[in-house]
């Protein structure tokens, strides 16, 4: 192993954890258990790889966006369908319905990946398709994450796809503020007659929502009451995904 990198890498990790407060050179030898001129000529090192600069007030040491920078990449090329496929058998085995993987695309959710259920009688979908957001749990579950005027624009698009439809703009704007409270969507037959979901989205290591997970099923078997009953479920593997794919932030209290 090349020595000097680890401790280049343990200097870096120590000032990234310091949350914004300048370390001075003191400090951050103590934290690594360096002498102080090994721990000069690393911050020397780092500061002109551009990875730290000095506080001009204080005199000690912070990280630049450069380290952002190289996260925010690396966040932004991980693929959800390479990281969704254990915490999608999971759901699958404990609801035994089917399963989807959904991305956002406009006023559309396209799904990207799914597990269907071993029961005769289950949710038609395939890799591929797609269905109106408004209307499917996965689509309301990424919805509620959007910028609030994200569905001003798609007004005039909203359609009747069922009696349990809704086209309101106002109705379908309280909808998704409280989803984004709870933190789960459910469908109600919204876009085929006797088919529900719950969904929940699925958040990247910048915080944005970047697909949902969840379930469908009849009605007769899937009932509102018993979403409820799953939803718990469905966000706990949410949640778990999330986290493999960087996210740390808080998420819902129903997950814990």
């Amino acid at each position: 192993m090349d020595k000097t990198l680890l401790k280049g890498l343990m200097v870096l990790e120590t000032i990234n954890k310091s949350d914004g407060q300048a370390r001075t050179l003191e400090q951050i030898a103590e934290l690594v258990q360096l002498t102080r001129s090994n721990t000069h000529r690393t911050l020397q090192t780092l500061s002109h790889a551009g990875y730290i600069e000095r506080d001009s007030d204080s005199g000690g040491y912070r990280c630049t966006l450069k380290m952002f920078e190289l996260g925010a990449v690396q966040l932004a090329h991980m693929d959800v369908r390479k990281f969704a496929p254990p915490f999608m058998r999971t759901l699958a085995d404990a609801t035994a319905e089917t399963v989807h993987l959904s991305v956002l695309d406009g006023l559309d959710v396209v799904y990207i990946d799914k597990l269907d259920s071993p029961k005769p009688i289950r949710a038609y979908s395939v890799i591929g398709g797609r269905a109106p957001a408004y209307a499917v749990a996965t689509g309301k579950a990424l919805l509620a994450f959007q910028t609030p005027d994200y569905i001003d624009r798609y007004a005039d698009r909203l359609r009747q796809h069922t009696p349990a439809t809704q086209i309101s703009i106002k109705a379908l704007k309280s909808e998704l503020s409280k989803i984004s409270r709870v933190g789960y969507a459910i469908n109600r037959g919204e876009w085929r007659d006797g088919v529900g979901g719950v969904a929940v989205p699925i958040f990247n290591g910048l915080g944005k929502s970047i697909a949902a997970l969840g379930i469908s099923g009849p009605l007769q078997r899937l009932t509102v009451a018993k979403m409820a009953e799953l939803a718990p479920l469905v966000l706990q593997a949410a949640r778990e995904l999330s986290r493999d794919m960087g996210y740390r932030g808080g998420y819902f209290a129903a997950a814990t």
